[in-house]
């Protein structure tokens, strides 16, 4: 048994030999507690979590990858792969952890319009390297984000999402490493299943090395933002609802509820306030564009205005994220519509006046190309969503401030309950049981479809699921059953369905990739999930 590791050295049973032998047969470089080193290869961008591995593999190239999940399988530890780390779900603690941010090349090939990106790179060096034939990859709001998670993960891009669709459905080849160490080149030919599972459902299918993708037709957008004061917030919720009702497929857009802090990097004119933002992007003529946007500024003067043309490399000042690592937790959830009820709910939850446990509200546009399927089937789903809800915090920093989100948290979602009496619809990323009832509140207002337990994961189905952002009209056949064991490993298994039976021959294909323990991967172990595999043998 493999204890989770500590500042003390390895775990007991993790010999000193193994570990040596292992630095010594790869390029990169490889770290146990107490070494120098050790902590910076473990940072994630989120601080919220610390990974403490057993042991941090600095793979450099593929072949380091296979003998780290090699040593893995052989050690009966569990693998975690780390890139930026923005995504940063469960802590590593006891793993073997495989962080690839060595491997960040890029080849852009204008012949093929596609480009080759290798598992560390980060959206502004595929960015750079296409904008030089005048292309472009598929983008989220960020550019310090890893390519390979954002685009695995389905690839929602508030920026090109409505013009081109999903980045997972423009991936064309993907090089993983599977749990029996093999690296292997899968496509819509080749190993077609682990391609299909791999688009959309992020993890637990293997460790992904490389991934070949095409690239767009695009150099410039009008993009940018409209800052309205927080006093406002009802009327620009109301236009911005009406406007989204009648632009075409080439804009993509948001609007956030903001916090802002008293801080330098924040305009002077937006400091410690409270404010709406809507961010457009736009793939067309910045004369069109301003007509688009016309009856948002009609609506409500903005007081701070940021639209016009731009080049694409320029992109990240449309949503101006955080550049340097800080702690934030964050939920996600996607809704049939954007109604009035909707409105009223976030107005109430976090309009003027209030004090929300959350410093970020967001709500994106999708619909137009989101709901198209581009290219081979993928576990891409949620494609008839109309809107998707982000929400931020940025805390808690203290015992305090928990106590006080979770309590506040509570409090609304009894009073919304009552209220709407809809279904609710509940968030899957980190630990929401401090804090994903604020979101609650707005999509039970808003249609929220199916329920997701905090922590849960939802298996891949070929049309409408993309773990881990399912929705689902029948929550208890479809919802997963998720766990973290005594590894640190997350460890997730749904209900039977047709994709789950798919899922589970897919595993048995490639020697347990679902997660690379022993060549096996775990199992739930909640009664009715083992009901569940005995009626499916």
């Amino acid at each position: 048994m493999v204890s989770p590791a500590s500042d003390e050295g390895p775990p007991p049973g993790l010999f000193a030999d193994d570990v040596a032998a292992l630095a010594a047969g790869v390029t990169g470089e490889v770290f146990q507690p107490g070494d120098a080193g050790y902590g910076v290869e473990c940072a994630t961008f989120n601080l919220a979590l610390t990974h403490r591995p057993a042991v941090a593999v600095g793979a450099a190239e593929p072949a380091d990858v296979q003998a780290a999940v090699r040593f893995a399988t052989a050690d009966g530890l569990a693998v975690a792969v780390l890139a930026t780390g923005h995504q940063a779900i469960v802590p590593a603690d006891g793993a073997v952890l495989i962080n690839t941010r060595r491997m960040s090349a890029v080849t852009a090939d204008p012949s093929s319009r596609r480009a080759l990106v290798q598992a560390g790179a980060r959206v502004q060096q595929v960015i750079d390297g296409a904008a030089e034939f005048d292309l472009s990859p598929m983008v989220g709001s960020s550019p310090s984000v890893g390519v390979v998670g954002f685009t695995l993960g389905g690839g929602l891009s508030p920026t090109f999402g409505r013009a081109f669709g999903w980045g997972a459905d423009y991936v064309h080849a993907i090089e993983v490493v599977t749990a029996d160490g093999r690296l292997r080149r899968v496509s819509a030919r080749e190993e077609p299943d682990l391609f299909w599972a791999l688009r959309g459902s992020r993890s637990n299918m293997g460790v992904v090395t490389a991934v070949e993708m095409e690239l767009h037709d695009v150099t410039r957008l009008y993009g940018g933002g409209l800052f309205f004061s927080g006093r406002d917030a009802a009327s620009v919720l109301d236009a911005y609802r009406g406007f989204t009702a009648s632009v075409p497929d080439q804009l993509t857009s948001s609007i956030a509820l903001l916090r802002m802090p008293d801080v330098a990097s924040v305009p002077e004119l937006l400091r410690d306030a409270f404010m709406v933002h809507i961010r457009i992007a736009y793939v067309g003529t910045a004369a069109e564009g301003d007509r688009l946007a016309m009856p948002l500024r009609r609506a409500v003067p903005p007081v701070l205005d940021t639209l016009g043309d731009m080049p694409l490399t320029d992109f990240a000042s449309i949503h101006n994220d955080p550049v340097d690592p800080l702690f934030f937790r964050e939920w996600t959830a996607m809704l049939r519509e954007f109604t009035p009820e909707a409105v009223d709910t976030l107005i109430d939850i976090a309009g003027p006046g209030t004090d929300p446990p959350v410093e970020f509200d967001e709500v994106r546009h999708l619909g137009g190309a989101f709901g198209r399927q581009v290219g081979p089937p993928s576990a891409v789903g949620n494609r008839d969503a109309a809107f998707a809800v982000w929400i931020m915090s940025t805390g808690p920093s203290s015992v305090g401030d928990a106590t006080r989100v979770r309590g506040g948290c509570v409090g609304r979602t009894s009073a919304v309950e009552h209220r709407t009496g809809l279904p609710q619809l509940h968030l899957v990323r980190y630990d929401a049981r401090e804090r994903h009832v604020h979101a609650r509140d707005l999509c039970a207002a808003a249609g929220g479809q199916g329920v997701l337990r905090p922590g849960e994961r939802v298996s891949s189905q070929p049309e409408r699921s993309a773990a881990p952002r399912e929705m689902t009209n029948s929550p208890r056949k479809s919802a997963a059953c998720a766990r973290v064991d005594s590894r640190g490993q997350a460890v997730t298994r749904s209900s039977p369905t047709r994709a789950d039976r798919r899922t589970r021959r897919l595993a048995g294909t490639v020697a347990g990739t679902g997660a690379p323990r022993r060549g096996r991967p775990n199992l739930c172990t909640r009664a009715s999930c083992v009901r569940s595999r005995r009626r499916l043998k």
